[in-house]
């Protein structure tokens, strides 16, 4: 398997955001076409009302449109950014619609070890969530779990405190410590 083509489309989202930023229409229909059905993928995980998901997918491709002149290659990849964009769209859009953001919170118990997320099959990965797992399976399975239930399932800090009978204060050092951690395996991988 060559990670050539995976650096081309990195490279090619990177260029096709900067000419959206510049206002090229044609580059941006181009974007969309390229990320459109990974990008509903990440709201539909949170979004469970199909009517609810287009909203978000759209605020998405509108927040990407003009804001597309913020986007750092130095930060993350071009799909990394948007994808940070639609998630926080879809929670956004749950929170207003007062859903529930986990129905399974119960289910998870800190005492048993975790495994991922069921949304996250390894086969539909793409490199960098790859290595996001791998760097997340060598947290402390509370920690990761915290880190999860924080970042992907947009919990706050008092719920997570609650969940894991936790003061707050130690749940900010127990994510902040977390993200240090995930951060420095993800550098050296690279």
């Amino acid at each position: 398997m060559s990670i050539k083509p995976d650096i081309e489309a990195r490279k090619e989202l990177a260029r096709l955001l900067a000419q959206t930023a510049s206002g090229d229409r044609a580059a941006f229909s181009s974007l969309y076409n390229k990320t459109s059905a990974k990008l509903y993928g990440v709201i539909r995980r949170i979004l469970i009302k199909p009517e609810a998901a287009d909203e978000a997918h759209q605020e998405t491709y509108l927040t990407i449109w003009n804001k597309a002149d913020q986007f750092d290659p130095d930060r993350a990849t071009a799909i990394t950014w948007m994808a940070v964009i639609a998630r926080n769209k879809a929670i956004d859009l749950k929170r207003r619609a007062g859903e529930r953001m986990f129905d399974g919170a119960a289910e998870l118990d800190p005492a048993q070890p975790s495994s991922t997320p069921d949304g996250l099959k390894m086969t539909e990965l793409n490199e960098e969530l790859k290595e996001l797992s791998d760097c997340l399976d060598g947290l402390k399975v509370e920690h990761r779990d915290m880190v999860l239930l924080a970042y992907y399932e947009g919990w706050s800090r008092d719920e997570l405190g609650a969940r894991f009978e936790r003061p707050v204060a130690t749940v900010k050092t127990i994510l902040r410590r977390s993200l240090i951690a995930l951060k420095g395996c993800l550098d050296d991988i690279k």
